[in-house]
Order: C-alpha cells, then structure tokens, then sequence
C-alpha cells in the first residue's frame, strides 16, 4: 500500500476534514505531506477555519498516524477502496464528487460485478409495495442483477432482504459508519449482509448517522448503479433525489405505477410522467438492460 494512500485514508478518518477540505489540501499539497506539518494558524488559512476546528484537525493528526488507523479498520474487519485503487468502480468514478474513500465490510469483490441495479423506495411500504418487491428482486436476482440500495427502512431493507433470500447479491450503502448500525431494527440484516454480501459507506466507523448524511449517500446508490428502480415514493421523499441524481448521472430511471389514490405512489406516478420507464414486471428492466 502507497503512503500517499496511507494518508488519504487517515486524513479521510478525521471527523472535522470535509470531502471539499481534502480536494482542496490536494490542490495544495498533492501528495498529503505538508499537511501534516501545518501549523494551526496555516490550517486556518488555507481552509479558512475557524480556529476551533484547525485546533481539531492539528490536534488530530498529531496524535494519530496512518498506520494506527489502519490497524484499527483491521481489526474492525472494515476494508478500504480510494478513487486511487483499481477496485474502486469506475462508473462510480464518473459521478460528480465521487466519494474519495469507501469503507467496506463483506465480501469485497462483490463492487466488481457489472450488473448493479439500484432498487429504493418509501420507508412506510403498502402491502402492494412489499409483495411488488417480493415479486420483482428474484428474477433479477437469478438473473445475476446486484442490487444496491440504502439499508433504510422499508422498501430498501425489503430489497436486501429478498436478494439474500434469493441467494443473489446486494449491496448497502449506509448513512453513517460501520459502527453505527441504522435502523436499529436491522441489526439481522446487518449481521448477514456484514458476513455475505458487501455494506459500503463514505463515513469512517465511528460516525453517527446525521440526517444531512442521507442525500450525499443517495448520489452513491445511483452511482454504483447502471439503472434505478423506484417501487413506491412519496410526492416529496429522498428517493426522488435519488432519481434525480441518477438522470443528472446519465443513468435510466425505471418506476412501478401505483393508485392515485395512494401517497405512496404520489412520487412513483409523478417520475413515469417525467419520462421514467413504466415497469410492470422484471422483464420489463431487463429488456431495457440488455
């Protein structure tokens, strides 16, 4: 591993140390040395910081060191793909403000299979939308379609749930660090999907979820993904800015069509009339996928 990746990552970990702040400390200093040696006054000043948080920063990367928190994520059995490493997907790569660091815990080669299709929806599913889920995942599964989705409650944790059960792939893309399992409820589905399949996030283990934290992991789900699916969706809900950064992405847009009568259809109707493919079926992705 190269000490320039060594430093990324670790200055990565730093809670205070924004994705603005590292692309703007390469600009600088593209080789993360100097940094290292900042004082707090010149951390103030590069970043323009207050002196709070160049105090935080300085005070961090003089009391830890890239290999450290190297041997931490070991032991934490969390690994790690940067936009430097050929792991790292290249369709992902091609999004604005790709993530600098994954982590990952799992199966790791799991980021290389092509066929990547997103699948999100409402945390607050109807029946429909749960037996559509059922109906839809498994033959995309068999059909060798990863699915990626964002761990939320829901029409999210349903599609995890039904690609396991369909020994196919999935993958979570979280809100919040390893450590911090959310929703609780899915402490199950965390525990074989951590042991299976492949959990991602940009966030070091230790971060909290924060709610801000959900539509920047949003653009990473349509990111990893050749296509999104939208099975139920509110008038005004997160996955509709998932659909959004997907088109903004180049990436197709398929939705299931649903009552007018229904909330949850509001945003699934609302896409179809925007131009996102109507899917009645699997078959109907597939094709277009082909």
């Amino acid at each position: 591993m190269s000490e320039f990746r060594k430093r990324l990552i670790h200055i990565h970990s730093c809670s205070s140390v924004s994705r603005n702040m590292i692309r703007a400390m390469l600009n600088i200093d593209p080789q993360l040395l100097k940094i290292y040696d900042s004082s707090v006054a010149l951390l103030q000043t590069h970043f323009k910081l207050s002196n709070e948080k160049a105090q935080t920063i300085h005070a961090y990367l003089k009391r830890s060191c890239p290999g450290q928190y190297l041997n931490y994520l070991q032991a934490k059995n969390i690994f790690v793909y940067t936009i430097l490493d050929s792991e790292y997907p290249a369709i992902l790569k091609q999004i604005y403000d790709p993530p600098l660091v994954l982590y990952g815990m799992g199966v790791k080669d799991i980021i290389f299979s092509e066929k990547r299709l997103a699948v999100i929806g409402t945390r607050t599913p109807t029946s429909i939308g749960s037996k559509t889920v059922s109906a839809i995942i498994p033959p995309l599964s068999e059909q060798g379609w990863t699915i990626v989705s964002g761990f939320a409650r829901g029409i999210d944790s349903l599609a995890h749930w039904q690609a396991l059960h369909s020994t196919g792939q999935t993958i979570a893309v979280l809100g919040s660090g390893h450590s911090f399992i959310y929703p609780k409820e899915n402490v199950q589905l965390f525990s074989q999907m951590s042991k299976k399949q492949l959990i991602v996030s940009e966030y070091p283990p230790n971060t909290p979820p924060q709610k801000w934290h959900f539509p920047a992991r949003n653009r990473i789900i349509s990111g990893l993904s050749k296509a999104v699916l939208v099975i139920e969706a509110k008038e005004k809900s997160g996955s509709l800015i998932t659909a959004d950064q997907a088109l903004e992405q180049g990436r197709d847009v398929f939705a299931i069509p649903g009552s007018i009568l229904s909330p949850q259809s509001k945003g699934t109707n609302f896409l179809i009339q925007q131009g996102a493919k109507l899917v009645m079926n699997a078959d109907d992705i597939l094709q277009e996928l082909q």
